[in-house]
């Protein structure tokens, strides 16, 4: 069995031990568990079943992440990622919905459709994993911009957090806040819970999240706010599976179609190439020249994860960067990944537990993972205003749409168009003004499917 393992994984080749991978691998799975809270409560939002959600979630993070140990041989997980689940349900569920009412076409259920664009994007980045010119897109889009994207999810996850936990509400043009807020015990407890987090994310306590998620859902259940699960495990429900539905994505409108498939495409594509890059430095797999062996098989392994998800009925995948965690316990194989999966395979089975759980019980989550990828903001260079206004059209733009599409739509816009008028052509590229465009077909195709829609 020793001897299978390590022709498997190369323990001892990396300096590492089967011990030591176990230990990383429950490491990671404490750190990003709360992802089988989050995302159904995030998902079943837009009229997804909660309970097949869980499955969809624990499975597809499961085969991911087992495929990613299996096949890239790296300590990695991979889940439903955050920010994306985001868009899927507060701003693509939505628009299809509208459209589609509008066009007559009301009994299709608008999750469903948006299902089917996700599996399209896990396609497509099947295919350019496969033909290797990820590289080239890649390398198209300047790195503010991308940094932008992530501070700019960080805000719009944290915006939905403070809204799950009832500290802000819609009203007048964007948000204000609750005047009740700290009369009522939901938000007083989601507010308390993330302090929580924070402190014990200051202490490096493993799973603080899932600790704090944990503390808050029960302290929820004790106060009265949310009513506790009849029984804690159960069979998986797979109500949301192979209910993709393809066929009616270009009833919402070409433009549109191309603008929602592109953007689920661009943030998991550079979510996942950074998100991977970062773990590789950390775990000392990048080779003296800075390259990653191997890559290809990550990305195509993400890939896989987001095609197989969206058949299960899920959105997005993508790596984890709370794979850090397992890393810095010492995790230096695919063993470590294996073992996440495999804990993964086991959220299958306490539905109950993960469907009872309130809105104020997630939010620290929310707000928390939106602080760490606010972060990125430090990374913008901010000296020149030709790439210091699209990062900040991107940021703001983002959670103050409600929307990552419009947001990214802004930031890429104007950052060709500053580019262009400055004379900075060298800063410019075929495919960054190729994005523009689709991304400005998609702005000036809006109006006419809201005019519709409002004429239905």
């Amino acid at each position: 069995m020793g001897e299978l393992v390590e022709r498997l994984f190369r323990v001892r080749e990396r300096g590492s031990s089967v011990r030591r991978e176990i230990i990383a691998g429950l490491t990671t799975f404490m750190t990003m568990a709360y992802i089988l809270f989050v995302n159904p409560a995030i998902l079943s939002g837009a009229g997804m079943p909660a309970d097949g959600v869980v499955a969809a979630t624990a499975l597809s993070a499961a085969i991911a992440t087992i495929m990613m140990g299996l096949y890239a041989n790296v300590p990695f997980a991979l889940a439903p990622g955050m920010g994306l689940n985001a868009y899927f349900a507060f701003t693509v569920v939505p628009f299809i919905s509208a459209v589609l009412a509008a066009k007559g076409l009301g009994g299709v259920e608008a999750w469903r459709v948006a299902l089917g664009a996700v599996f399209i994007e896990g396609v497509i980045f099947i295919v350019l994993s496969l033909v290797r010119v990820r590289e080239a897109v890649a390398n198209a889009i300047p790195a503010n911009l991308k940094y932008s994207i992530a501070a700019g999810i960080g805000l719009f996850l944290t915006l939905i957090g403070f809204a799950k936990a009832g500290l802000v509400e819609p009203g007048g043009l964007a948000v204000q806040f609750n005047v009740e807020a700290f009369t009522k015990p939901g938000p007083i407890i989601a507010l308390t819970f993330t302090l929580v987090a924070g402190a014990l994310m200051a202490k490096r306590v493993p799973g603080a999240l899932l600790i704090s998620i944990i503390l808050a859902m029960i302290t929820g259940w004790l106060a009265g706010v949310a009513e506790p699960p009849e029984s804690v495990v159960s069979t998986p429900s797979f109500s949301a599976a192979l209910k993709l539905d393809i066929s009616h994505l270009v009833d919402v409108g070409v433009w549109a179609a191309v603008a929602i498939v592109f953007t689920f495409f661009m943030v998991d594509f550079f979510d996942t190439l950074g998100t991977v890059t970062g773990l590789s430095a950390m775990a000392g797999l990048m080779d003296e020249r800075g390259r990653i062996p191997g890559l290809g098989r990550m990305l195509l392994t993400d890939a896989v994860g987001t095609t197989v998800g969206a058949v299960f009925g899920t959105s997005t995948v993508t790596t984890y960067i709370e794979s850090a965690a397992g890393v810095e316990e010492g995790g230096r194989t695919g063993l470590t990944a294996v073992v996440v999966g495999l804990l993964f395979l086991l959220g299958l089975f306490f539905t109950p537990i993960l469907t009872a759980t309130p809105g104020i019980a997630t939010a620290p989550a929310l707000i928390i993972v939106g602080l760490l990828m606010a972060r990125a903001i430090s990374r913008i260079d901010l000296s020149d205003p030709t790439e210091a206004l699209p990062a900040f059209f991107t940021i703001a733009g983002i959670p103050f749409t409600f929307s990552i599409a419009d947001g990214m739509a802004l930031g890429f816009i104007s950052y060709v168009v500053l580019k262009a008028a400055t004379g900075k052509w060298r800063d410019l590229n075929p495919v960054l003004v190729i994005i523009a465009i689709i991304f400005l077909a998609y702005f000036l195709s809006v109006p006419r499917i809201h005019a519709s829609v409002l004429a239905g």
